[in-house]
């Protein structure tokens, strides 16, 4: 009940006003910071026509990163701008993270209908969480901190994008990075002293070990993902701080909230991107905010970091694009660019349901809304401490993969502590776009208990093949775009699936899993009935029922060198055909990486900082300008 009293009242807050009064309540509910470098980020209101010399649009993964660099160099001041307002309570903790795509924190996209892909889920369509709110979909997203593998990075160089080698990239991975996993703090892949922390959840999950010992038996190492080898079974390492989401708002914009430098506009809605059509020249931006038109200009550059769906659809919106859907729009045309193709995803497939023979190994709507688990959280401790519910993760090659490289994975093997049968509140249900009918039909034959004893093992194709697009559904910024994923449109991603399917059943068949009777329970998907239960067929139908994203949209915006016809953004992710504009976020990876993508946004944002830098001729001293700026400092610049 103690949840569901601060869910209400955030949630009412942002109903009424979504300015003050949820401010109001965010600040009440959540607790006092236990860091000194933390703390709310005052709100600024910019003079219609005020100048700065870089603009940032949207305070997400990259935008806070990109605050935090440029206004290291004292002379040049920033204006970042945010369509959402604080974290919260909520947003701390967590196993809470599918709840917050339920919230006003959530832009709540959806795509267009799939012909393979969430076709049993509410409307056909699918779900496509973004944060909406300081720290963007760091705050909304499953915590997971994983890079990929190097040659997802030197594939970006081979495509012609100087300067995007694994070599080159690792040392920014490395700059953000505050590893507290004491086994890693002595890795050359790892660093210490950023501004991020990292660390393993403190909370065990008992399915943890079990998953180790099914690994080993498999003959895979218990490994670090983001070492030396990629392929093996892992504890999730997790943007965490004692416990709690470690956003990018809170690593990178909080501790230097008071920089004079520095300006935050919150509640700041972009709707276009200012330019000189005659001389393509980028001006400023005009925003929203309290139902008023605010225009400000840039001396330097404007800097998008809207994510994968908001840059390309303010670019759209400015006449940035394909001229042909432009036109179709109602839009003049200034640049010709392929904003909005290349979008890519990872899916992931949801719904199975694993039982075990023994009380207490899993988690469940009841364990997790315990007195015990709330009295641990405000220690730093027990469950609500796991990264959305992930206990486990493996990395791992199917037999569809073509890729010679025995080292590179295509296949990501999420176990969650708990799994959909549990979630007897419904939560999980709602982010994931289940009905109730299809839960009941599927679950409902399961006693009470027998749900409580049940967890999840989720594949994820981490190197699809499928690409989709974006595309304006009007010229008005509060038309949510068409969204095309795609899903499965190569047909061998489905196959992929389908191993990915069997690489879950042979964990799950260990000696480790098979001592509590670990069984799939097998009442089948609706839609699917009349197919053969646990074959090919079944399976393929199974996952386009209840496949979803992982939130990892990127690409509608990609980095390529000068003359390839599928650019918008060169290699020091400046905007083609226009100057003064520069992008920097998830919409520029040309080919999505086998990670999760909050890593590379962050080692994106820290690149850009450098360029920017390199570009204006600006040689920073960093010292001084460290994670050690606390209030009484801001009157010495």
């Amino acid at each position: 009940m103690q949840w569901a009293f601060y869910f209400f009242f955030i949630t009412f807050a942002q109903a009424i006003n979504p300015n003050k009064i949820l401010d109001f309540w965010t600040n009440i509910l959540r607790p006092i910071p236990r860091d000194p470098k933390e703390g709310f980020i005052p709100d600024y209101t910019p003079r219609d026509q005020e100048q700065f010399d870089f603009i940032v649009v949207g305070a997400g993964s990259a935008g806070c990163v990109l605050a935090n660099r440029l206004t290291e160099v004292s002379k040049w001041n920033v204006l970042l701008i945010e369509a959402g307002g604080n974290e919260n309570f909520m947003s701390d903790i967590p196993i809470l993270a599918p709840l917050l795509s339920l919230t006003p924190l959530n832009w709540g996209y959806t795509s267009e209908p799939e012909p393979r892909a969430c076709k049993d889920l509410r409307g056909h369509v699918c779900f496509l969480p973004r944060g909406k709110v300081l720290g963007g979909s760091s705050v909304l997203n499953f915590l997971i901190y994983q890079r990929g593998h190097p040659e997802d990075y030197n594939d970006w160089a081979r495509m012609g994008n100087e300067g995007w080698s694994y070599k080159e990239v690792l040392p920014y991975f490395k700059k953000s990075e505050n590893i507290r996993i004491n086994d890693l703090m002595n890795s050359s892949y790892h660093g210490t002293g950023g501004y991020m922390d990292i660390e393993h959840a403190p909370f065990h999950s008992p399915l943890e070990n079990i998953f180790k010992k099914a690994g080993l038996e498999l003959g895979y190492e218990w490994n670090d993902p983001n070492g030396e080898n990629v392929i093996g079974f892992s504890k999730p390492q997790a943007t965490m701080r004692n416990g709690r989401r470690c956003s990018t708002s809170k690593a990178f914009l909080e501790p230097v909230r008071f920089r004079r430098n520095l300006k935050v506009t919150k509640y700041s809605t972009v709707t276009k991107i200012l330019i000189d059509s005659q001389n393509k020249k980028v001006l400023g931006v005009e925003f929203l905010k309290n139902n008023k038109r605010v225009l400000v200009r840039a001396r330097r550059e404007v800097i998008m970091a809207a994510g994968t769906i908001g840059t390309a659809q303010i670019l759209m919106l400015s006449g940035i694009g394909p001229t042909d859907h432009l036109q179709e729009m109602d839009i003049e045309p200034i640049v010709d660019l392929p904003v909005g193709y290349n979008l890519q995803d990872h899916v992931t497939f949801s719904g199975n349901a694993f039982l075990v023979n023994e009380s207490g190994l899993c988690l469940n709507d009841i364990r997790v809304g315990s007195p015990e688990s709330a009295k641990a959280y405000f220690s730093g401790k027990g469950p609500l401490t796991l990264p959305g519910g992930a206990a486990g993760l493996a990395f791992v090659r199917t037999k569809i993969t073509e890729d010679p490289d025995e080292s590179r994975p295509d296949m990501e093997i999420v176990m969650g502590a708990g799994s959909l049968a549990g979630d007897m509140l419904g939560i999980l249900r709602s982010l994931l776009g289940i009905t109730d009918k299809w839960y009941w039909q599927v679950y409902g034959s399961l006693s009470s208990k027998a749900k409580q004893n049940t967890f999840a093992m989720n594949p994820v194709l981490i190197r699809p093949r499928s690409v989709g697009r974006l595309m304006l559904r009007s010229g008005h910024f509060a038309d949510h775009p068409k969204i095309y994923p795609n899903y499965f449109d190569d047909l061998n991603d489905l196959r992929a699936m389908v191993d990915g399917v069997r690489l879950v059943q042979q964990i799950i068949n260990t000696k480790a899993f098979q001592s509590y009777d670990t069984r799939l329970h097998d009442s089948p998907f609706p839609g699917c009935e009349d197919l053969v239960f646990d074959s090919d067929e079944y399976w393929k139908c199974a996952i386009m029922q209840t496949s979803i994203t992982l939130d990892h949209q990127v690409g509608t915006c990609k980095m390529a060198s000068p003359g390839d016809p599928t650019g918008v953004v060169s290699p020091r992710l400046l905007v083609y055909g226009v100057t003064g504009l520069r992008i920097a976020d998830a919409s520029i990876i040309p080919r999505i990486p086998a990670s999760h993508t909050h890593a590379p946004v962050v080692m994106i944002a820290e690149k850009a900082a450098d360029l920017i830098k390199e570009d204006w001729g600006t040689d920073i001293i960093e010292k001084g300008w460290g994670t050690d700026i606390i209030k009484e400092d801001w009157r010495n610049f």
